[in-house]
């Protein structure tokens, strides 16, 4: 069975998007969801946009205001679908329901999962994660690493950061965590940690980001809903497993050659594409990359970037 390519819009203003409510006598009647529809034999995914979105809601989008949020594939069973999925921040018109279907905005932090087809659920992650975030590097002490932290925070515009320092035994982390917290709390940036999900009792960071070796070991998410969870992740079936823990997002690595880890072959854009067109949560580029690689990133499926020495 084939996939139906469908195009999504995600139309935003500031922290409100625009969702609709299915009818009752459809497929997943009931549910709300992001308009879009079927792209047709010919057309390009902006051109369907485009007409779907004058269709239902009598507005038109130009191409260039549109850009790729995340790609999902998807079995419900009785058939399989591709949503590209992409982000309309302009448009001309005022967007109504002109096929009978109620359309409202809604506060991205209010979107909740039971309420879309499961399709949709990434999107509503996606679009709660920035297109970029910084792992921390080296330093050579953990005051070293807060002074080197606050100084790229200062520098560039990166809303998330992990806090990796693999050099440090637990307690010592904790105390770096602590006082980092309270840094990216000041600079209004999310802070996960990086190791056991167990330090999230000592330190109330927004998430934790798993290396491989912890999650592999693990068959259900370590973590509440209202806290991220993240997994290092460096072949399909790692991603698959990430999609079964519920992680809400994912690293895969090396897309490019990089100086840390020189023997390990990386897998290229078009690698990248392939394994992230089979997972079910947003996956971020890493290796080799930085902020200018963000827009091939998304072009590639993924949600964005993900960097250790481009920031650090």
């Amino acid at each position: 069975m084939s996939f139906i390519q469908v195009a999504v819009g995600v139309i935003r203003q500031g922290d409100k998007v625009l969702v609709a409510r299915r009818p009752d006598h459809v497929h997943q009647g009931g549910l709300l969801e992001f308009p879009g529809g079927k792209v047709e034999p010919g057309e390009t995914t902006a051109q369907a946009l485009d007409r779907e979105l004058h269709e239902e809601l009598g507005i038109r989008v130009a191409a260039e205001a549109i850009s790729p949020l995340i790609g999902i594939r998807h079995d419900y069973g009785d058939k399989r679908v591709f949503l590209d999925v992409c982000l309309i921040d302009s448009y001309s018109g005022e967007p109504h329901g002109r096929e009978g279907q109620p359309v409202f905005w809604l506060d991205i932090a209010a979107l909740q999962d039971a309420d879309f087809p499961a399709a949709n659920r990434p999107i509503i992650r996606a679009l709660r994660l920035p297109d970029r975030y910084l792992i921390t590097g080296a330093a050579e002490s953990p005051q070293s690493l807060l002074s080197r932290l606050e100084k790229v925070l200062n520098q560039h515009c990166l809303p998330l950061v992990v806090l990796r320092a693999p050099n440090l035994n637990d307690e010592d982390y904790v105390l770096l965590a602590a006082s980092a917290l309270t840094l990216c709390r000041r600079h209004d940036v999310r802070l996960m940690l990086h190791g056991n999900p167990q330090m999230l009792d000592r330190v109330p960071a927004d998430g934790v980001h798993l290396p491989w070796r912890l999650a592999a070991d693990l068959d259900d998410r370590p973590v509440r809903d209202n806290l991220l969870l993240g997994v290092s992740c460096h072949s399909i079936e790692q991603l698959q497993h990430a999609s079964t823990l519920k992680a809400d997002l994912a690293t895969l690595s090396p897309v490019m050659p990089t100086q840390s880890h020189p023997e390990a072959p990386p897998i290229g854009w078009s690698g990248f594409e392939t394994a992230v067109a089979q997972s079910h949560l947003p996956v971020y580029a890493l290796g080799g990359l930085g902020e200018a690689d963000i827009t091939t990133a998304r072009q590639h499926g993924g949600r964005g970037v993900a960097a250790i020495s481009a920031w650090w």
